[in-house]
């Protein structure tokens, strides 16, 4: 931009020196992290994975942009924390991002623009938005260099309002909105998304989540057959219908159970009550826990009964009983539930990285389908994320950081990008904080890039 064409605007003089600044630096970037982005979506091929699951009926003799880079390029504006594909239009001309889309800065030819990025998201059917949630589960399979012996998948539900008439919006009574109450799947134990379908925004049934659960396994089941999976989620999950399905298919499954009238009557449970709230009493203690387990068979579980954990809280406001019910014969009622069942509170953190740091509840289209790739590319980001994660080294202090603090450090750092007739160069600022880290991530991406 012309320096004379560019609007000034003042800052208060320092050691009597006029201050004056305009956005005319030239060809800069504020997201210089975005290259790393790249490389890490290089790595795992996502873009290119999801664009084979579409069909484009584009004459490609005409095509400008891609599909694969109209994906790969909304994700990672997703990731830089621009959620909103309105920003694809300033963004697409933007140093940085064209780097990352293998194009030179100074090209006439930006990257695709809003309009473009809204017709693809409205783009895709039923059938290829089924296949293209496949797809990220074999991602999610993929990026294990083997299979494991075993994996925990947590499964949970969040709320996602909506404002206006949305396809799927429902009002929901516990929240008082219409929203959408999506479904997340994660692999807790190493932050890994495994599946994201949105859903209306009424508590699932036992016969849906079954459902689910069931094209879920299928599908990782392909990849590992010998992998033992347990499945863990709150009392929403604890349906005999999922339970019967997880018993009938080798899976072990570890759900919250709402408390009742009966099992609060039962005599195990009372005893060791009791027991609990006398022992704190006699003691004089602010708060004393025990467990205990028994078995229980609700109504709708017919004659089954199954193991129920419960974790027994006395304090002086009285007790508080919880109940879990697991199919893991083995371990102690406090291993069950302390060790198993509340490490799925893990799985909170995980969905807040992806609904909020990002921003995945932006699902504001009026079709459902396209509200659904709207879920799909908000993974792939997440992704993105976890895969720069994962490539810092082991004693790296943002090895644990979350998402918004990662982008924060890494992503969002100016740069000036110069291009000559040989070469780009990418200039960061000499007192950037985090240049050896952001250095060694750059070639431990390139080293493992195919």
């Amino acid at each position: 931009m012309a320096e004379d064409s560019a609007p000034r605007f003042s800052f208060p003089a320092i050691c009597r020196k006029k201050v004056t600044a305009a956005f005319d630096g030239g060809r800069l970037t504020s997201d210089g992290g975005v290259v790393l982005l790249a490389q890490a979506e290089q790595r795992l091929g996502i873009a290119e994975r999801l664009a084979a699951c579409i069909a484009d009926p584009r004459d490609q003799a005409r095509v400008v942009h891609d599909l694969g880079d109209i994906l790969r390029a909304r994700m990672l504006a997703i990731a830089c924390g621009y959620e909103d594909a309105d920003d694809l239009d300033t963004l697409r001309h933007d140093p940085g991002f064209k780097l990352a889309l293998g194009k030179l800065p100074g090209g006439a030819t930006g990257l695709a623009s809003q309009p473009t990025m809204s017709r693809w998201e409205n783009a895709p059917t039923t059938r290829e938005l089924v296949r293209m949630i496949g797809t990220l589960v074999d991602l999610y399979c993929a990026s294990y260099p083997a299979p494991p012996v075993a994996v925990t998948l947590d499964i949970d539900e969040t709320v996602d309002i909506v404002h206006g008439g949305q396809q799927l919006s429902f009002w929901n009574g516990h929240y008082g909105e219409r929203c959408f109450l999506p479904i997340h799947v994660y692999d807790t134990a190493t932050g890994r998304p495994v599946a994201m379908l949105l859903r209306t925004g009424k508590t699932p049934s036992g016969a849906e989540t079954a459902h689910h659960v069931r094209r879920l396994v299928r599908r990782i089941r392909r990849h590992w057959p010998d992998t033992h999976i347990t499945l863990r989620g709150d009392g929403h999950y604890g349906r005999p219908e999922i339970m019967e399905w997880c018993e009938t298919n080798g899976l072990d499954y570890v759900f919250g159970l709402p408390g009742n009238k009966v099992i609060h009557a039962d005599p195990v449970i009372i005893g060791h009550s009791d027991a609990c709230a006398t022992d704190r009493a006699l003691d004089g203690l602010g708060v004393l826990r025990r467990y205990a387990e028994t078995r229980y068979a609700a109504k709708s579980w017919g004659s089954t009964k199954r193991r129920v954990a419960a974790r027994i809280e006395a304090t002086s406001m009285g007790l508080d009983i919880r109940f879990v019910v697991t199919s893991i014969e083995a371990g102690t009622p406090e291993h069950i539930y302390d060790t198993l069942y509340c490490a799925r509170g893990q799985a909170e953190n995980l969905i807040k990285l992806h609904k909020t740091q990002l921003k995945s509840d932006r699902t504001s289209c009026r079709s459902a389908n396209a509200n659904q790739m709207r879920l799909i590319l908000h993974t792939a980001a997440y992704w993105l994320m976890w895969k720069l994660r994962q490539a810092m080294p082991t004693g790296a202090a943002l090895r644990n950081a979350e998402f918004a603090t990662i982008r924060l450090r890494l992503i969002k750092v100016a740069a000036r990008v110069v291009e000559t007739a040989s070469r780009i160069r990418i200039a960061f600022a000499s007192a950037c904080p985090d240049a050896a880290l952001y250095r060694d991530l750059a070639l431990t991406l390139r080293a493992a890039s195919p």
